[in-house]
């Protein structure tokens, strides 16, 4: 497929930028083929625009056109075969296999999403049936169901280039919900991206959704994410990025005349708590485990274990030793673009001057900084140099951890309270462990979105009931996950009826169920027709 850098809006392609971008080659700086083109702001608003227009016609398709919809970019994102595997790693410095895990995750969420909304029953469906009859007043006939929330601006992540990026969660749970999208291309990928998106509107095609149910804008300048987040039709947007960048756009979002919401996942340290117990059955494969996570994508996931704590003994002496020895034989690999390695550098020449942390192991291969290629890190503090310095608890994206030598279950939940709000948090221990550190998991259920046991954050598994998401700044909102069927609850808001005609409710409400959904029905779950 020839990629032509432009914008897509709807099934038109446009250019009327003369300020174009190259897409890079991380590991040796060269340009891929074709520029792209920086989205103006006529073609933003042209892309929202169309968006909105076509949104009252999208919403009304029933579910099963809907789950079509979205089976076809299934299928049309596999016929692009080996080209987009091969473009994604050439952007990202990903090998191929890693690309090919991205398309089947992508492909699968698609497939769960479209079983989601067939069946029905995500939509909250409640009927509290009315008696006029009832004194001293009538009871009003009261019904509600969740229904989308109009056109969906998403950002696409840069280190997940197919998974979570124009084919990920967030577009497809917008379409899955009935709002049209309009996609942030990422800069550091974007013939990956243009890819994807050629898929999707193919996809549109032909099952005859209407045009404009999908856009998508290039551009590496703020000004792009601005326009985009600041116009008056967007109805709420989603991304997945730094902290600084989220916050930014969140700012944004709040700003507006009509504030809308921002579901943003940013920062997060992912702590893992190794307890006693666990460390002296266990510490080679706990060590084993933990490295294995850290390093995994050069440590450029959201889940990264930034933090690991224990208690001062032999055992954890013994513990860190093995990191040590395990960070050194990790060979040094290509990060996704200049932008994260430059970041990561400067992240790791700070550490090395602070007094509270001391060196305990690296990669033993120095790495090469013409191929973005980064080594692994692995520092030790104690429990007093974190309460000096609270700093060493913050993110840093990449292959790098931090030991936290803790005296007491005192220390252990003096470190949890202290590190920000998390995306997740491990827990290794036993079930004695686990009574005699309650206190520590108190303050965890509080810090964390997902709580692990004898486990590593990495590895992150899509299904119904995952969470992935935290207090801030894991997430702009903890109440909601940007992976797993949950995420659709982004994008619909709840509508109630009240007393009104039969006909003119939405098919989930109407009496007869003509789709079969559970609904509650006077506080019970029920998929039958209403006989009244």
């Amino acid at each position: 497929m020839n990629l032509t850098g432009q914008q897509l809006i709807g099934y038109r392609e446009s250019d009327e930028s003369n300020e174009v971008f190259p897409a890079l080659d991380p590991r040796n700086g060269f340009g891929l083929e074709t520029v792209f083109h920086e989205a103006t702001k006529k073609e933003i608003n042209e892309a929202v625009a169309l968006a909105d227009s076509v949104f009252g016609e999208f919403r009304d398709r029933l579910a099963e056109a809907r789950a079509d919809f979205l089976e076809a970019i299934c299928e049309e994102t596999m016929a692009l075969g080996d080209e987009l595997l091969e473009r994604a790693s050439a952007e990202t410095g990903h090998p191929l296999a890693r690309c090919e895990m991205e398309r089947t995750r992508a492909v699968n969420q698609a497939y769960v999403f479209a079983e989601l909304i067939r069946e029905g029953s995500w939509a909250d469906a409640r009927i509290d049936l009315g008696d006029p009859t009832r004194q001293p007043m009538p009871k009003p006939d009261v019904r509600s169901v969740m229904q989308p929330i109009g056109p969906i601006a998403v950002f696409g992540a840069s280190n997940f280039p197919i998974a979570i990026s124009v084919l990920g969660a967030d577009t497809i749970s917008a379409f899955a919900a009935g709002c049209p999208v309009v996609v942030k291309a990422h800069p550091a990928h974007p013939g990956t991206c243009e890819l994807a998106a050629r898929a999707i509107i193919a996809a549109a095609k032909r099952t005859n959704m209407p045009e404009g149910v999908f856009s998508m804008v290039q551009g590496r300048t703020t000004n792009v994410g601005t326009w985009l987040v600041q116009h008056p039709k967007i109805m709420a947007a989603a991304f997945t990025g730094s902290l600084g960048g989220g916050r930014a756009l969140m700012d944004v979002a709040a700003a507006r005349p009509v504030p809308i919401p921002f579901y943003a996942e940013m920062g997060s340290v992912n702590p893992i708590f190794v307890l006693p117990g666990a460390l002296k059955e266990q510490k080679e494969q706990i060590a084993t485990g933990f490295v294995s996570a850290l390093t995994m994508g050069v440590g450029q996931f959201c889940t990264n274990p930034g933090v690991v704590a224990g208690m001062e003994s032999d055992d954890w002496d013994e513990f860190s030793e093995l990191v040590a020895e395990k960070v050194a034989d990790f060979a040094p690999a290509t990060m996704l673009h200049a932008g994260i390695h430059s970041t990561y550098t400067t992240g790791i020449e700070s550490r090395d001057e602070s007094e509270d942390l001391e060196l305990l192991g690296k990669s033993s291969a120095k790495p090469d900084p013409e191929a973005c290629e980064a080594a692994a890190y692995v520092y030790q503090t104690s429990q007093q140099g974190i309460m000096r310095d609270p700093s060493l608890l913050d993110e840093l994206f990449g292959p790098a951890s931090t030991l936290v030598n803790c005296g007491s279950v005192e220390d252990m939940v003096a470190i949890a309270d202290k590190i920000d709000g998390s995306l997740s948090a491990s827990v290794h221990g036993t079930d004695e462990d686990l009574i005699e550190f309650r206190p520590l998991l108190k303050v965890l259920q509080r810090k964390a979105g997902r709580l692990i046991f004898n486990g590593y954050p990495v590895g992150i598994e899509v299904c119904h009931s995952i969470h992935h998401g935290g207090p801030y700044p894991a997430a702009s909102h903890s109440f909601f996950t940007s992976i797993g069927t949950r995420c659709i609850q982004r994008f619909v808001r709840p509508v109630c009826y009240q007393d009104w005609p039969d006909a003119q409710l939405p098919m989930a409400l109407q009496n007869s169920n003509p789709r079969g959904v559970w609904r509650l029905v006077d506080g019970k779950r029920t998929n039958e027709a209403l006989e009244l």
